[in-house]
């Protein structure tokens, strides 16, 4: 029989993921990561919750103490992030760092077990040319993560099953009813665990960076109002800046060093072009020339047509691996610091990386 580590969350989505492969015949062992302690999804109720799923389904269920790995890799890095001025994505990287990793480790070594599955919305194949996995959109457009999971490597996805990526959110939880599963009408979980842990992000980072009130200027230096920390700010923003304006104003710009936040018209919001860091090439290989591709900057953006050329980078083995420069078709607005952009050519993820903070427009 075969035999797969199946993620569990405590929500629908991992909940009937395991019931799928449970009834196609795989013998299915529930594994949680304990993440932090509190309410929501990773936390002591999901951990409950998923207990329960393992305990219907009469399967064993493991619970790994992850607590440390996710402060470092995640708390702290969010932190340290947000304190510097820039916002980052700590989805792609938990899923890499604290979750895949860890979870296929923990199966292959403590279990014997070659393979897990979670409940994202995506897909894996394989392409026999060219020897290498590729990750795929899934089904469901509106459901679809692998923006999330541009970061796994080629044998976390060799390690990999996606049993929902072939179907929608509504059959998911259709299957979990069927299934009688005490999850089938569990409301949806935030993107972002720490935001359903805390009430929200300003909270989670109020409880880590000290508010400090400062100037909100435009790009000569006018001071147009106040705010009360660098943190709660993010580029792009319009929204809440408190300020009477005649045409709105979005942030361009975040002064951590200086404590100020910079503000400008859309004009001064929207760039053509960007240079992305750490980058990871999933299913190809790092090009060495340019090449066309439909890139998200943001989870819920669309795709846009734009060049990726490969950055040379000196003292590197590999010198066209780990940056890219961007440039968009058509000028696009609010490109955020530290947040991901994921080029596709169709379904097919490209490849992936954190966009640079760029210098202030002139």
């Amino acid at each position: 029989m075969n035999k797969i580590v199946v993620g569990l969350s405590g929500g629908v989505d991992s909940s009937a993921a395991a019931a799928i492969l449970h009834h196609q015949g795989y013998e299915v062992v529930g594994l949680t990561l304990w993440l932090m302690k509190g309410k929501g999804q990773c936390c002591s109720e999901g951990m409950v919750d998923a207990a329960k799923i393992c305990e219907d389904l009469g399967v064993p269920h493991h619970i790994v103490d992850s607590r440390e790995v996710f402060q470092a890799s995640i708390v702290d890095y969010l932190v340290e992030g947000y304190s510097a001025g820039v916002t980052p994505l700590p989805c792609s990287q938990c899923n890499k760092t604290v979750k895949f990793g860890p979870m296929l480790k923990y199966a292959r070594e403590e279990l014997g077990i070659e393979k897990i599955a979670t409940g994202h919305y995506a897909r894996i194949a394989y392409d026999a040319a060219t020897g290498r996995y590729q990750l795929l959109r899934a089904i469901d457009p509106a459901k679809d993560q692998s923006y999330f999971l541009y970061d796994l490597t080629q044998d976390l996805l060799a390690g990999t099953e996606f049993p929902l990526g072939e179907i929608t959110k509504t059959e998911t939880r259709r299957i979990a009813a069927e299934f009688g599963l005490t999850t089938a009408d569990k409301p949806e979980s935030q993107d972002l665990c720490l935001v359903e842990s805390n009430g929200s992000m300003r909270a989670f980072l109020d409880k880590y960076i000290a508010p400090q009130k400062g100037d909100i200027v435009d790009k000569s230096g006018r001071v147009l109002g106040q705010h009360d920390g660098v943190h709660h700010y993010t580029i792009g923003q319009r929204k809440g800046l408190g300020i009477a304006a005649p045409e709105p104003l979005y942030v361009i710009e975040l002064d951590a060093a200086g404590n100020r936040v910079i503000v400008g018209d859309r004009q001064l919001a929207v760039e053509s072009e960007c240079t992305v860091d750490k980058v990871n090439w999933v299913s190809v290989a790092a090009p060495t020339a340019p090449i066309r591709a439909q890139v998200q900057i943001r989870y819920r953006s669309h795709p846009v047509p734009a060049t990726v050329t490969p950055l040379e980078t000196a003292g590197e083995e590999n010198a066209y691996r780990t940056r890219v420069k961007l440039i968009f078709d058509e000028p696009q607005l609010s490109i955020t610091p530290g947040q991901a952009a994921v080029w596709y050519d169709g379904d097919v993820l490209l490849g992936g990386g954190i966009i640079e903070r760029n210098q202030l427009p002139n």
